[in-house]
């Protein structure tokens, strides 16, 4: 029995195994074995479509053993996109008969197909680092949480992966900068109330190196910032009143900042025959408190 037929067999059987359910890992993962044993060439992969149906095994397992091989065949089966094809040996350089030439076209039209292969396969991690990886597996769920998005400009693998690295190039480690960094797109990129953010990102409005160093304040929902708005002129409003109305005095004393630069009024709470009320501010620190 030949490789390629082999190899087809084993492809139809992993491709009942992609299921979301994840099942049938076990039997998976000695196919892979198998695979990892066959002189598996280019022509191969173009016939069999091995590459494809490896690749959606590993998008659909949760066995990080299956997972781990199934990455380890596809950065091993791209090594021959880059490499041109030798003739085989038994051609002994003789020239085919023109009958066999469309047979020779059907092979190149299907090797061309092939190129375009690497754009399924996932993305090579250029790093080892737990942490690291752990962070991007953490932003690419974030941006999956809605799913596939059709119009993304990449993989949310990808995506996550970039965004990373524009994290990690900031602080050159991984300490708690770096992690609360995460943290916060991974909240930000998740929050139910803020689809935009992630929409934004996923279809390329914001880039990596932007949504990397943006502040809290920058990532907020639309809804978030007027209310941050409102809450700011509020807080304006009574600092202005606080300043220009009162009388400012020293002879009182803060009992929160021990500092004696107060502003007090004096309004009448009580009946007429009773002495005014004073309400006083501290203008250091913004205590304020009644002063009978």
């Amino acid at each position: 029995m030949s490789v390629e037929e082999d190899v087809m067999k084993i492809q139809k059987k992993l491709t009942k195994m992609t299921s979301d359910d994840g099942t049938g890992q076990e039997e998976a993962l000695e196919l892979l074995k198998a695979l990892q044993t066959m002189a598996i060439n280019l022509d191969v992969l173009t016939k069999t479509r091995i590459g494809m149906t490896v690749n959606a095994l590993r998008k659909s397992s949760k066995d990080e053993e299956v997972i781990s091989l199934c990455k380890t065949l596809i950065k091993n089966w791209k090594k021959f996109l880059s490499t041109p094809a030798t003739p085989s040996k038994d051609s002994g350089g003789s020239s085919k008969p023109k009958k066999d030439s469309i047979k020779d076209k059907e092979k190149r039209d299907e090797r061309e197909k092939e190129k375009k292969l690497p754009a399924s396969f996932p993305p090579q991690s250029n790093t080892t680092d737990a942490v690291r990886l752990k962070c991007r597996e953490l932003l690419m769920q974030a941006l999956k949480i809605d799913g596939e998005n059709p119009n993304a400009c990449a993989s949310p693998e990808e995506l996550a992966e970039e965004l990373e690295e524009c994290i990690y190039a900031e602080f050159k480690n991984t300490d708690m900068r770096y992690k609360n960094r995460v943290r916060s797109r991974v909240a930000n990129l998740k929050d139910p109330k803020n689809p935009t953010l992630r929409t934004n990102f996923l279809n390329g409005v914001i880039a990596a190196s932007r949504l990397a160093k943006m502040t809290p304040e920058e990532m907020a929902s639309d809804e978030m910032k007027k209310l941050r708005e409102k809450f700011i002129k509020e807080a304006i409003d009574d600092a202005q009143l606080a300043t220009v109305q009162g009388t400012k005095t020293e002879m009182l004393k803060c009992g929160k900042c021990k500092k004696k630069n107060c502003t007090y009024n004096q309004l009448q709470t009580r009946s007429s025959d009773e002495p005014m009320t004073t309400f006083v501010l501290c203008n250091e620190c913004g205590n304020r408190w009644k002063f009978c």
